[in-house]
């Protein structure tokens, strides 16, 4: 699997909108326009409980309740507590168009059955934020256009639609984007090149069991990707391959049903390994060290390459079992350790922080930004990803 990876290309930028006001509201004024869905996506951020929230506030669960319901309003002395605990701007609270709010049916969460409510809560605020940002960026810069077919939001044409068998709809995929039948290189630059956003969120301990999670419920659809349960390049490209077949194959299905998730997962398996390239390549038996080379070269886990041999006929559900055991003996070793993304820059998100150096080259400034969106500036820094040092690079063994 190739290391080096070709940037997705922008058009020239659109002509730049005006700035925003440069002071900050005065408590008064704020709870005049207080808007109570941005209380709620903070303390969903926050990953606060209401009564936790109304602790540091000293006030009620009630009240805290109250405010999101928009039945009352926080007194102006409360709100810059109100922001101090939620590490968000005063200006935060305001009503500033456009905005969405999504709810747990509008995403697909690969660990669905290990995702407890607050982690959802937490996860669709975090999407939430990833399409402001996207929106905000899209007034400057034309990103790509989506090219999904089926995808119906936003102003894009729904195209043709793919077939709803998973394995079809990732063989109808393939060809519709010209990726042919081999392995994929880039795969997580490729969804971007398709106007897909993709962000890889920070390792945080309130999601540390969300995989990822997606939304077709925007004008751009949204994979969102987490280093939480492991950091490996393999498991993270099946990962947004898996979001991906939910976003063809569910794009208007209520989330939620334990079938949709092995359907992606059948989705990203032929989507990665195509039955008819792999089948030839697959070992006859239970041969480890010839799927740790397929796995450099198709960019897939062993243990996912061992579940498509199963899958495939070639191995019984017994010999499967024992090759499962053996792989676990062999964690850590060369050809089986995992491998972080941060080493494959094809494979992480640059849609987004490219768009904002190209608005950056025509005037804009991260200031500016955090004021527009009313974040802090070391909220768009984690957002874009250009707080993270550059990935160390190395040469695999064998590459001139």
């Amino acid at each position: 699997m190739s290391k080096n990876s070709q940037p997705p290309l922008f058009a020239t930028p659109s002509a730049r909108p005006g700035r925003t006001g440069a002071g900050q509201p005065t408590p008064v004024e704020v709870h005049e326009a207080f808007d109570s869905t941005r209380l709620t996506q903070a303390r969903h951020l926050a990953g606060m409980t209401k009564r936790r929230l109304a602790d540091e506030l000293g006030v009620t669960p009630a009240a805290v309740s109250q405010y999101e319901m928009g039945t009352n309003r926080p007194r102006p002395d409360l709100l810059p507590r109100l922001a101090e605990v939620l590490d968000v701007p005063l200006a935060f609270f305001l009503t500033r168009p456009p905005y969405v709010r999504l709810d747990s049916s509008a995403a697909h969460f690969r660990s669905l059955r290990n995702t407890r409510s607050y982690q959802r809560a937490k996860a669709i605020a975090l999407t939430e934020q990833v399409w402001e940002l996207a929106y905000a960026l899209e007034k400057r810069v034309r990103l790509p256009s989506v090219d999904l077919p089926g995808f119906t939001g936003g102003e894009v044409h729904p195209g043709t639609e793919l077939p709803t068998d998973p394995a079809a709809a990732a063989q109808a995929l393939r060809a519709a984007w010209g990726l042919g039948t081999g392995p994929i290189t880039h795969l997580v630059r490729r969804l971007e090149a398709h106007g897909i956003v993709v962000h890889t969120s920070q390792r945080d301990d309130d999601m540390r069991s969300v995989d990822a999670f997606s939304t077709p419920r925007l004008p751009r659809p949204v994979i969102v990707l987490t280093p939480n349960r492991t950091d490996d390049v393999y498991n993270h490209r099946f990962s947004a391959a898996h979001e991906l077949g939910h976003l063809v194959v569910h794009g208007e299905a209520t989330p939620g049903d334990i079938t949709q998730e092995r359907e992606a997962d059948a989705f990203a398996a032929e989507f990665l390994t195509p039955r008819e390239s792999i089948l030839p390549e697959l070992p006859a038996r239970a041969d480890l060290h010839r799927l740790s080379q397929l796995r450099s070269a198709w960019g897939v886990s062993v243990k996912s390459l061992v579940y498509r041999c199963r899958e495939l006929g070639l191995l019984s559900d017994s010999s499967a079992s024992r090759a499962y055991q053996r792989l676990h003996s062999l964690e850590g070793q060369p050809g089986f350790a995992a491998e972080p993304p941060a080493g494959y820059p094809g494979e992480l998100p640059a849609l987004l922080s490219q768009a904002f150096d190209l608005a950056c080259d025509h005037g804009l400034t991260i200031t500016e930004l955090a004021r527009e969106l009313a974040w802090t500036v070391p909220r768009v820094r984690q957002m874009l990803g250009i707080e993270m040092q550059r990935p160390v690079l190395r040469l695999l063994a064998g590459q001139p």
